[in-house]
């Protein structure tokens, strides 16, 4: 029952990623929902692996970082900010990623966009704190969520539910900001970023006031923790922290 409630989570992702304010709050229930769950496995426990890496970047600057053999976390600049991304290192860049595929809703408001896309004030991306978000873990699982984004995107039931019962098998990813330099919006707060951008005083941050305000402010810096978990099996790249956890044990709260 418990294993059903959690694809049902992420299938309403899938199928929901239209609905404005429901798609943040499934963005968010969904990731923190699987992590409460996964605990409830009927699997032995088995001795996984999370990864531990400190990054920054100022605007228009990526980030990136080889993990595991095969696999490159990347932090992507973009003109409102950046967007996480998880990267086969010896692969042909395509038109998705190992994470945009393994965390939904697609194509609208997503963890792994720290920007002032879809509304969001730079406060507002600074204040989504921690980005919880999963990955395909291998190059096949890719392969099987590439296939489906067509019937996802096209709202088939089938197609959605299979790619939900993928998504909540694979491992999870946690961005915790840690600091940041940024040029505040004037905007009143979009109802999207009010679910899930709460936590702002916890986040240390600063005002930049050489800058002239405008309506979605400006993100300029950020610090920032990255913590993957690792299946097992995966070696984690050299000269990076590593942490043995339980492979049903959750990122977040880490």
């Amino acid at each position: 029952m418990q294993l059903r409630k959690m694809r049902g989570s992420v299938r309403e992702s899938f199928l929901g990623w239209k609905r404005w304010a429901g798609v943040v709050a499934i963005a968010q229930c969904w990731a923190i929902g699987l992590s409460a769950q996964a605990g409830h496995a009927a699997k032995p426990p088995m001795r996984c692996s999370r990864v531990v890496f400190d990054g920054n970047v100022k605007a228009g600057e990526g980030f990136e970082k080889i993990f595991a053999k095969g696999l490159k976390f990347y932090l992507e600049p973009l003109r409102s900010g950046w967007i996480v991304r998880v990267l086969a290192e010896d692969e042909p860049r395509g038109a998705h990623d190992y994470a945009e595929l393994a965390t939904p809703p697609y194509r609208s408001v997503n963890p792994l966009l720290i920007s002032t896309d879809w509304s969001f004030r730079a406060q507002d991306a600074v204040a989504w704190n921690p980005r919880r978000f999963r990955y395909a873990r291998n190059s096949e699982v890719f392969r099987q969520l590439a296939g489906l984004y067509g019937g996802v995107m096209a709202n088939d039931a089938a197609s959605s539910s299979k790619a939900a019962e993928i998504v909540s098998e694979q491992p999870e990813g946690v961005l915790q900001i840690l600091d940041a330099r940024m040029v505040p919006g004037l905007a009143d707060q979009a109802q999207m970023a009010a679910m899930v951008a709460g936590h702002l005083e916890e986040t240390p941050h600063e005002v930049d006031q050489s800058v002239a305000p405008s309506a979605l402010g400006r993100l300029e810096e950020l610090r920032f923790q990255v913590k993957l978990d690792l299946p097992e099996g995966i070696v984690p790249a050299a000269g990076l922290i590593v942490e043995k956890i339980s492979c049903s044990a959750p990122t977040s709260g880490r």
